[in-house]
């Protein structure tokens, strides 16, 4: 083969080669758009996946959130219910009192005199009583005509310590009591024990237990007891300030009053 020849070859080959070259490099653009495109849909696809996932937070939050204040009002509902009924029952109690506080007018009108022809009586009654305690009660019955004049004291605090008074006066009738004083008898003073059993008759004895008497309610006097009844006398004494023992003793009482 000739110089020529090879040379010829050689020529081909090249020419043939870049030929190749040439069309591999134009197949190759179309490959590289395509994966470009697939790079830029896949990076398109994650951004749309991020915003989705995003906005499904978001929508969770959001129905929590909505969850959170629906339970919520629910609640303040009940408990606006609540306190309307609260505020029903106050309205009711408050006309109820108003309804009092209208009527205390008329209660004062009946109340007031009421109280003082009470005091009025018990004056009475510890007047024309056994003289026990006489001090004692006659300054009750003094105090209580003082505060039925006094401003400062309620009318509630009047009715109750009259009502007080009155108990009072009420158990002085079932005790049995001995107290130490001063008889006047003639315009004499003398010191003795006297000797009340409740309201049925009222005693005194001297301190040497030498003399008794008797208080006589109708002639507002004294009437000194036959010398027999010192013993007895002087037994029941005892007794009440619990210096003996129980036991029965006699002593004359005043006749009860026969009903006309």
């Amino acid at each position: 083969m000739s110089k020529v020849s090879n040379r010829t070859k050689i020529a081909t080959a090249l020419v043939g080669a870049l030929a190749l070259a040439g069309s591999n490099f134009v197949v190759a653009d179309p490959l590289a758009d395509v994966q470009k495109a697939d790079s830029s849909l896949n990076a398109a696809s994650a951004a749309s996946q991020q915003k989705v996932d995003k906005y499904f937070d978001q929508a969770q939050d959001m129905l929590f959130e909505y969850g959170s204040v629906a339970d919520e009002r629910e609640s303040l509902k009940a408990y606006n219910d609540y306190v309307a009924g609260l505020v029903a029952d106050q309205q009711n109690s408050l006309d109820l009192i108003q309804t009092d506080i209208n009527g205390v007018d008329k209660l004062r009108q009946g109340v007031v005199p009421l109280m003082f022809k009470m005091v009025d009586a018990l004056e009475q009654f510890v007047n024309l009583d056994l003289p026990f305690n006489i001090e004692t009660r006659q300054n009750r019955v003094k105090n209580l005509k003082d505060i039925l004049n006094t401003a400062e004291v309620t009318l509630a605090e009047k009715y109750r310590l009259i009502l007080d008074a009155y108990s009072i006066e009420r158990e002085y009738g079932s005790f049995v009591a001995v107290h130490t004083g001063k008889l006047n008898l003639d315009g004499k003073e003398v010191l003795v024990d006297f000797f009340n059993l409740g309201r049925v008759a009222l005693y005194a004895q001297s301190l040497d237990q030498k003399i008794a008497w008797m208080y006589d309610a109708d002639a507002k006097s004294w009437n000194k007891l036959d010398d027999s009844y010192l013993r007895d006398i002087t037994k029941g004494i005892r007794i009440a300030r619990k210096q003996g023992a129980l036991d029965l003793f006699a002593l004359p009482i005043p006749a009860a009053e026969t009903a006309q």
